[in-house]
């Protein structure tokens, strides 16, 4: 056929060739007889996408045919775009888009919603800078085109440099739909701004916003509702803007950063430094316009390995500068940005730069600037609304990686050395001293923090300080790090004595010997030979729950030599006790057996029932392993009396921890007894209790324990599903009862 016939003629010949009256086209389409007819004739506009698809359907086309009435479709309708400096710029794709497949689809959905079904007819897609909005938005225009047959139009409002007047854009795009002069000259603002909501509600048009300053800007450009789409974008949420949808955009996935990287730099060169290229993903922050430029400095630079780019990129303080090409800097799009802010915001941002952590609170802009917490989040909610900061559903905020190093070199610039020293120190010193008032929640003979304490955080339980210690270890740590290497050596020991009984409950963080090395070290150059002995002790227990048992009793056997220098009974017997416990695991079971039970009398002669438990706990393991089990049974049925009595001077989570493994142990003596009944009692036990205080380590242990049990006792489908549980407890559990886990778990399933 002949591809400059209209539409309408196209549609004709194909019903005819199908040899079908309009009104069976009707029926078998869904498209009405006077739609069909006022197509055929020229009489009404191009129908949208999925109506031409409709009657593809009905009339049976084949796929060449198909495609002939599509392009006859496509090729009927307007694009017309307008730019408020006057030239036109149609709707354009990127041509290596990538990713954003679900803001696509949720923008697509929008698009072929029935427009008498579309309650919002307005789209607020917003982000950081370089986030790819307006790609987005154009990317979603030019394959959306043909659900509007009006017409796609573009303004960019330049709202980051030099707004352009919300007159100046209303005029454009009236002209643009076809208002004559006149009749622009006949209307006041107020007369125009109605007409353009008027056309757009009657019109089906694709209208996109781009690069809006604040709210005030656009108002007057958007329709009230109808049949047109209006996308918006703008580095700020508007959040002013009613009846509006929304579309958050951040960063890209790290398959989708390396899938852009490959089609820019060509998948032979990008595969065959795939590493290289997945670096340089992560090196510019998964940001799509920092991809870019590392893409096309790469595209240049074609003799240079990938390789030679992330050595670039590396270094921190030259990464921002790295990442320009041409007359495209990633700086400059963020400078733009932080010269709208106003002045305390600007220096939140440069602050913020500061925070180790991936993300961050309220509370670290007030330690940061020294002021109330309520204060410090009006200002955050600032840099928020800027498109600095990303507030996430948690309440918490992060600060992009590329956006801190902006930040860290504007404080350079900015502000004086003494001032940034100053800041730093407020903040490593609110994050320690917090850190000890939460951690001494779970400490004997401290708990809650004394009624005269003014925090940042609330603090009120234990549940609240054992959810700060964990969501802010990183910033902690950080913190702590830095005291370590600033010589701060007594906020770094109170720091690591504040763990001692927490760490207990957050077993497999992976930095415990890290943080009760860094104690010692400080009680070292405290000259405090008790406190070495308590953080060479908690270092001993900390490597054997890493199964590092030799370099355990190592540090066991320092502690004891600590201890017995500070003449402290009870940090002697600590030592033995955890050096016992990791030369049972390394098959020493013997010298186990003799040192816990030198162990017990130590502690029997002091007032540390706390230690004594543990040491009556491990003794009783020990003598299991030697087999000896009716008297290992003895010795931890003897713990739950202790832990039963009224009078017991040990509660809280200290008991509950020890009552917990102390019934996991009672389940393994008898399992070493093969009485599956009782053993399987005990294991349930156990489950309830780490599960009610939160030890996933010892759950997830008491499940592949429970799961052996009901094996032996036939009950197979209850085994399976203790087993899922356990593996699904993941990284918590223990490495050796996960793995014996999913062995077992295998096993059931073969069978």
């Amino acid at each position: 056929m002949d591809g400059e016939k209209s539409f309408g003629a196209v549609l004709r010949g194909l019903r005819q060739n199908s040899r079908l009256t309009m009104e069976e086209l009707a029926e078998a389409s869904g498209v009405s007889v006077r739609a069909i007819g006022d197509m055929e004739r020229g009489h009404s506009r191009v129908p949208q996408r999925r109506t031409v698809v409709a009657l593809t359907e009905g009339l049976g086309l084949a796929d060449e045919e198909r495609e002939t009435l599509l392009a006859a479709a496509r090729a009927a309708r307007p694009t017309r775009a307008v730019a408020v400096a006057g030239t036109v710029v149609p709707p354009r794709s990127v041509g290596d888009f990538t990713g954003r497949e679900p803001e696509l689809a949720l923008l697509r959905e929008a698009a072929e919603r029935d427009p008498a079904d579309r309650e919002v007819s307005v789209w607020v897609v917003s982000g950081p800078p370089g986030c790819g909005k307006t790609t987005l938005a154009l990317k979603a225009a030019a394959d959306l085109a043909e659900e509007f047959p009006d017409g796609c139009f573009v303004v960019d409002l330049h709202g980051v440099d030099g707004p352009v007047d919300t007159g100046e854009a209303l005029l454009k795009l009236l002209k643009a739909l076809g208002v004559s002069d006149r009749r622009l000259a006949q209307e006041d603002p107020q007369g125009r701004a109605g007409l353009l909501r008027a056309l757009l509600g009657d019109r089906q048009c694709m209208v996109v916003l781009d690069n809006a300053r604040d709210e005030g800007q656009i108002r007057e450009l958007l329709p009230a509702g109808g049949r047109s789409l209006v996308l918006v974008t703008s580095r700020r949420p508007l959040t002013g803007l009613e009846d509006v949808d929304r579309l958050a955009l951040s960063e890209m996935a790290q398959d989708e950063a390396v899938d852009l990287l490959r089609r820019i730099l060509g998948e032979e060169r990008a595969d065959a430094e795939a590493e290289a290229v997945a670096q340089v993903a992560e090196l510019c922050g998964r940001l799509p316009l920092a991809l870019r430029v590392a893409g096309h400095w790469l595209t240049v630079r074609s003799g240079w390995t990938v390789d030679h780019l992330v050595r670039r990129l590396a270094d921190e303080e030259r990464r921002l500068g790295a990442l320009a090409a041409g007359d495209v800097r990633v700086e400059a799009a963020f400078e733009l940005s932080y010269r709208q802010l106003t002045g305390q915001a600007a220096r939140m941002l440069r602050l913020l730069s500061l925070v180790r952590g991936p993300d961050m609170t309220a509370a670290h802009g007030a330690a940061l600037t020294a002021t109330g917490v309520f204060e410090a989040e009006d200002v955050m909610e600032e840099l928020v609304e800027a498109g600095l900061l990303q507030a996430t559903f948690t309440g918490r905020y992060q600060l992009h990686d590329l956006l801190r190093l902006f930040g860290r070199d504007r404080l350079a610039r900015e502000e004086e050395h003494g001032e940034r020293e100053a800041a730093d120190d407020r903040l490593r010193g609110w994050l320690l001293e917090t850190a000890v008032v939460a951690g001494r929640w779970y400490k004997p003979k401290y708990g809650a923090p004394p009624s005269s304490w003014q925090g940042l955080v609330p603090m009120e339980s234990a549940a609240e300080a054992r959810t700060w210690l964990q969501s802010e270890a990183p910033s902690w740590l950080g913190a702590l790090r830095d005291a370590a290497r600033s010589g701060e050596h007594t906020q770094v020991d109170e720091t690591a004595y504040a763990m001692e009984w927490f760490c207990n409950l957050w077993v497999h963080w992976g930095h415990w010997p890290e943080v009760f090395r860094l104690g010692g070290e400080a009680a070292t150059a405290l000259d405090d030979p008790y406190r070495q002995a308590v953080h060479l002790n908690m270092y001993s227990w900390s490597l054997s729950c890493e199964s590092r048992y030799r370099e355990a009793i190592e540090r066991a056997h320092e502690g004891l030599g600590c201890a017995r220098r500070a003449q402290s009974a009870s940090q002697q017997a600590s030592a033995l006790t955890l050096a016992a416990w990791a030369r049972s695991e390394l098959g020493e079971v013997q010298e186990a057996a003799d040192m816990s039970l030198a162990a017990m009398g130590i502690y029997e002669e002091t007032d540390d029932r706390e230690g004594w438990l543990g040491a009556v706990f491990t003794h009783g393991t020990s003598l299991r392993l030697l087999g000896r089990v009716e008297e290992a049974l003895i010795q931890h049925r003897r713990l739950i009396t202790f832990l039963d009595a009224l009078d017991c001077p040990v509660s809280g989570h200290i008991a509950d921890i020890y009552r917990a493994s102390t019934t996991r142990a009672l389940g393994r003596g008898n399992a070493e007894l093969r009485r599956w009944r009782e053993a399987a009692d005990c294991y349930r036990d156990a489950m309830v209790l780490s599960n009610r205080i939160g030890i996933p380590h010892i759950e997830g242990s008491t499940l592949l324990h429970l799961g052996e049990a009901l094996i032996e006792l036939g009950e197979a489908e209850e085994a399976g599903s203790c087993l899922r549980q356990a593996v699904a407890l993941g990284d918590a559990v223990d490495s050796k009862d996960l793995k014996a886990a999913k062995k077992l778990l295998d096993s059931l399933t073969a069978e």
